[in-house]
C-alpha cells in the first residue's frame, strides 16, 4: 500500500508522541504503515507512507535519488548569484550538497493558508522558490537557503519524484497505486 498525506505545519512525522503533539495518526487511518522519508513538525507538504519495506527504501534512501521538489518562502529578495550558488551547491557544516534545480517563482496559487501563519513584517522583503533536491540531509532546504542570505519561512515538499500534491487538501489522503512507484 502507497499512502499520499499533505501533512500540515506542526504535525510530526511519526504516529505516536508522548506529549500530545499533533501526528501522522491524527490524519492516516491506514494502519501498519510507515514514512518514506521524514518532514519536519515545521514543514508542510506531501509525505509518502507505505507497508512495503522495500518501495520505502527505494522513496527515501538518497542513493536512488528521488527528486524532491519544494515550494519555499524565504526572508529577502534572491539575487542571481544567490540562486546559483544554490544550483552549484552549497557547503554546509556536514559538507557540501549535491547541485540542485532552482527556480525563482511567485507564490503559489493552490497554496493553503498556513496555522498559525509566517510572521510578516513590513520592512523585510520575502519571495518564493521552487527547489529540487536529490539527497536528503536533516533540514537541508532550511540550511541551504540560510547559508546563502536568505532564511526559510515557510517549506512545502511539493513532489517526491513523481508523486504530486495535485488535488489533495490540507491533511487529506490519497491512496495510490504501488505499481506506478516500482
Amino acid at each position: 500500500m502507497l499512502v499520499a498525506l499533505n501533512k500540515p505545519f506542526g504535525v510530526l512525522c511519526q504516529f505516536t508522541d508522548e506529549v500530545g503533539r499533533r501526528t501522522l495518526a491524527d490524519f492516516v487511518p491506514q494502519k501498519g504503515i510507515y514514512a518514506a522519508g521524514r518532514l519536519d513538525h515545521d514543514s508542510e507538504g506531501l509525505l509518502l507512507l507505505t507497508d512495503d519495506g522495500k518501495l520505502q527504501h527505494r522513496l527515501a534512501d538518497p542513493k536512488h535519488k528521488q527528486a524532491k521538489t519544494y515550494v519555499v518562502q524565504v526572508e529577502g529578495v534572491p539575487t542571481e548569484e544567490a540562486l546559483e550558488r544554490l544550483r552549484r551547491g552549497v557547503t554546509l557544516n556536514d559538507g557540501p550538497t549535491l547541485p540542485a534545480g532552482v527556480e525563482a517563482i511567485g507564490e503559489p496559487d493552490w497554496l493553503w493558508p498556513r496555522d498559525p501563519p509566517v510572521r510578516f513584517r513590513k520592512t523585510v522583503p520575502d519571495a518564493w522558490l521552487r527547489i529540487v533536491l536529490r539527497e536528503g540531509r536533516n533540514r537541508q532546504v532550511r540550511r541551504m537557503t540560510a547559508a546563502v542570505g536568505l532564511p526559510t519561512l515557510r517549506l512545502i515538499r511539493e513532489a517526491v519524484g513523481d508523486h504530486g500534491l495535485e488535488g489533495l487538501g490540507l491533511g487529506q489522503v490519497r491512496i495510490i497505486d504501488p505499481q506506478t512507484s516500482r
